[in-house]
């Protein structure tokens, strides 16, 4: 059951714990929390595949905690797991290596940490079993310098070091996501913000989907009131309303209603344009709906959504999106499909990405498949830009965004 009051975990700060096989990595998480949340064994290698696990942690607040395989694992299996570890990285917000005090840093930490840093992801190195190994602070010291990070000694078994460490998460974690807002810059306190939430088959049942529930709660939050109505009521909302709203704010597959029933005096955009500011990067995304225009026949196109949903028989990835592209290309445009956490590394091959909103996936994720794009030369684009563009009310769309339609109209 999803409970809408939580936090959702696109939103929460994501702590990745690495490390060597048996350096305590679980034993760690299981000190951080005060819960038996992972398996704790002595034989090496019990955490196999990623694992992840939401919660609250004082004085940090709602996180996700993911617990890796160790960097050191051996083997054709071993291997994939490690890969899968080092795939961690495209989402992690802040990492703790773990270092077994017995055996000490070796040439496993030393690498993977200049890997983290080249990320510009905070890290902290935590020295394990400090029971079995007690560490000075002539120790400490020199271990910092050998690292070139914060260095804490801590016993997960003995729970000690523990608070120290939570501090120094605390000290060194970024936060600067939270100053971001979804629409908070368009509005003012006061304004009437109209949100159109069609519902439909495709609607889950009992709530809103998440950017609709992230974008009330951004409207909220800057003193402005959200109204939500479905797009056949829309026209007799905006009536109704004692004064114009500012904004409204449209589901995509909804557009072209939307944009005729709403007077070309208030600004109209798309969740979607929303959360390809929010989570990406509206103008690369801009640039990268430009390719369009230079698709043909035997053009690969990779079409990727950040959830695994039920597929719908009109389902905008699988069937409305290859048609309206094959429209307007003229020509038997290839479509491959990527969802969830799976991200293709040989992106080379694509002319282009069509991308969902992003609404499951944090912003660190989404702007490593954004950047990593970009190193590829492979465009970029988002599912309510293309609609907007096929329905002809994109530069309305852009319109709250001046610098992204410049690049519309070069």
């Amino acid at each position: 059951m999803i409970f809408v009051n939580n936090t959702p975990v696109s939103e929460r700060m994501h702590i990745a714990i690495f490390g060597r096989r048996n350096a305590g990595k679980s034993s760690l998480i299981n000190a951080l929390t005060g819960q038996e949340l992972s398996v704790v064994s002595d034989v090496p290698g019990t955490t196999t595949d990623p694992v992840y696990k939401t919660m609250e942690l004082l004085p940090i607040g709602p996180v996700v905690i993911i617990d890796t395989a160790g960097m050191d694992d051996e083997g054709d299996l071993g291997n994939l797991r490690v890969e899968k570890t080092y795939d961690v990285l495209r989402k992690t917000n802040f990492a703790i290596v773990v270092v077994n005090a017995q055996e000490g840093i070796t040439h496993f930490e030393l690498d993977f940490i200049k890997k983290v840093k080249s990320r510009d992801i905070p890290v902290i190195c935590a020295m394990n079993k400090v029971d079995l190994k007690p560490l000075s602070g002539d120790d400490i010291s020199e271990i910092r310098n050998k690292v070139g990070i914060p260095v804490i000694g801590i016993s997960s078994l003995e729970k000690t070091g523990i608070e120290e460490l939570k501090k120094a998460i605390s000290e060194n974690a970024v936060y600067d996501e939270k100053e971001l807002s979804i629409c908070g810059d368009l509005i003012k306190p006061g304004d009437f913000v109209v949100l159109v939430t069609p519902i439909d088959k495709a609607a889950p049942k009992g709530r809103l989907i998440l950017p609709q529930q992230q974008t009330i709660r951004d409207i909220i939050e800057n003193d402005a009131m959200a109204v939500v109505t479905k797009e056949y009521e829309l026209k007799e909302t905006i009536e109704n309303l004692n004064k114009r709203p500012s904004l409204v704010i449209t589901d995509s597959q909804a557009f072209l209603k939307v944009s005729a029933d709403v007077p070309k005096d208030i600004t109209l955009t798309s969740f979607s344009i929303l959360f390809a500011r929010y989570k990406g990067e509206l103008m690369e995304m801009v640039r990268g709906l430009k390719r369009i225009e230079k698709l043909k026949s035997g053009s690969k196109v990779l079409v990727v959504e950040g959830c695994t949903h039920h597929r719908q028989a009109d389902d905008i990835g699988k069937v409305k999106i290859p048609r309206w592209v094959r429209q307007l290309s003229g020509g038997e445009v290839e479509f491959e499909w990527a969802s969830g956490n799976f991200f293709p590394k040989d992106i080379e091959k694509y002319d282009l990405i069509i991308h969902c909103g992003g609404c499951m996936l944090n912003r660190q994720e989404m702007q490593y498949r954004i950047n990593f794009s970009k190193e590829n030369n492979v465009a970029i684009t988002n599912y309510g830009m293309l609609i907007a563009y096929v329905q002809g009310i994109l530069e309305r769309a852009l319109a709250p965004f001046p610098a992204a339609l410049m690049i519309l109209e070069e």
